[in-house]
């Protein structure tokens, strides 16, 4: 299975599919709002009737209710991966995977992960501007915590806290990490980046690679590479 998930993020259908005709083999690609927003569900349907497996990056942030009755309509588009922002606490958590197990494919739920802090979030915009105190890492783990008694399989982290939050939460407790450049790469609006040989170094389950592969010359090869890299070969 790819430990790499490859971020859609395109303006068009015609783009999208023009990519993903580049491979031969299945990927495991992230859909986000973007995308959604644009298209609807309909995009999700036909990504995966290509065989791709999808990460439905929605961030869902709501009452539990609201939440469980959204994650059961997503787990019926057979998605791999869905995911919510912890900060919405045990109760909506557990809502969602309520909603999930009722709304799945063939007895099979989505895997369901926590975001803890978005990658773009800096130590002083949590501090001053959503007045949370304390370190970024510290908070991070504590989020994780809390989405593993919720029933989560997992969280969306920095690569900077994914060994903490192994530590802390199990080894099969899956970290999922945006904000993978190439070495060369900008950086863009993601403030805490790294590169896959550093996420492969710090245990990290799947990497969220974009730009670096969709604006790729070759974007197969560079996919291949950082594939490479993070099983080790």
């Amino acid at each position: 299975m790819s430990k790499t998930m490859v971020a859609l993020d395109f303006s068009t259908r015609k783009e999208v599919y023009e990519f993903l005709l580049k491979f031969k083999e299945p990927i495991y690609v992230k859909i986000g709002m973007e995308l959604t927003y644009s298209f609807g569900f309909e995009i999700v349907r036909e990504v995966k009737a290509m065989g791709h497996q999808i990460f439905l990056d929605l961030k869902l942030h709501d009452i539990p209710n609201t939440v469980k009755q959204a994650m059961k309509n997503l787990a019926k588009l057979d998605v791999d991966v869905v995911n919510l922002h912890a900060a919405g606490g045990s109760a909506m958590m557990k809502a969602a995977i309520e909603g999930l197990k009722e709304g799945a494919v063939n007895g099979k739920r989505p895997l369901c992960i926590a975001v803890t802090q978005l990658t773009s979030t800096s130590q002083e915009a949590m501090n001053e501007e959503l007045l949370i105190p304390g370190d970024v890492k510290d908070v991070v783990i504590s989020y994780a915590k809390l989405a593993k008694e919720s029933g989560l399989d997992g969280v969306v982290c920095s690569v900077h806290e994914a060994k903490a939050i192994h530590e802390a939460c199990g080894s099969d407790f899956l970290t999922v990490t945006p904000g993978i450049r190439l070495a060369d790469d900008s950086k863009d609006d993601q403030k805490r980046v790294a590169t896959p040989v550093f996420a492969k170094e710090q245990g990290c389950d799947y990497i969220v690679v974009g730009r670096s592969i969709t604006k790729s010359a070759n974007p197969v090869a560079t996919y291949h590479e950082i594939e490479k890299t993070m099983e080790g070969k």
